[in-house]
């Protein structure tokens, strides 16, 4: 009997505190791991690719390192700038938020939103477009790409939130901006 998986199994990705301001996100089979923070009283989030698992690293491993990605709202938490870190100052991008993130419609209360992701193709952001999903992230053509998922109220979390943040192995190049959707809307 050959058991070898068809497919790759998804990023399953623990959301720790489930606060857009400090939570850890741990792939459940430790292929990668992010951090989220801000300092009190600011208004800049910091997103950090790490290398290893949050409950090994809160008080063994110091954030002496650049962040992947910087969150920068303004004082009133309207949006700002985003701004990916780059290995070399060559490399790091800023953009305006507005820019990065953009309604589809442009009238009334749009809850879906489409951004360029690195691969140079366009996807969009779709609140509660799927059942069971709080935001998924489809291509153009409507594969879907990831999803961000609440505990469901009916089921016990131990030291996590409960939420989860699911991206398709075939985007995996994508996590980093994955990270951030409820935190740009």
């Amino acid at each position: 009997m050959n058991f070898s998986h068809s497919r790759p199994l998804p990023y399953s990705f623990e959301d720790r505190t489930g606060s857009n301001t400090s939570s850890d996100f741990d792939d459940m089979y430790d292929r990668m791991f992010f951090h989220i923070s801000r300092q009190p009283g600011r208004s800049t989030t910091y997103i950090y690719e790490m290398p290893i698992r949050a409950s090994r690293h809160r008080s063994s491993l110091p954030l002496n390192r650049e962040p992947s990605a910087i969150l920068d709202f303004l004082p009133d938490e309207s949006l700002g700038n985003l701004t990916f870190v780059g290995k070399s100052p060559y490399h790091t991008s800023t953009i305006p938020m507005s820019r990065y993130l953009r309604k589809t419609s442009l009238f009334g209360t749009s809850l879906v939103r489409k951004f360029v992701g690195s691969d140079g193709r366009e996807y969009k952001w779709s609140y509660q477009a799927n059942a069971g999903q709080q935001w998924s992230c489809t291509t153009n053509e409507n594969y879907l790409v990831a999803h961000y998922d609440l505990k469901p109220p009916n089921v016990r979390a131990f030291d996590v939130s409960g939420n989860t943040l699911t991206i398709y192995e075939p985007f995996a190049h994508l996590a980093l901006a994955a990270m951030g959707p409820g935190r740009l809307f």
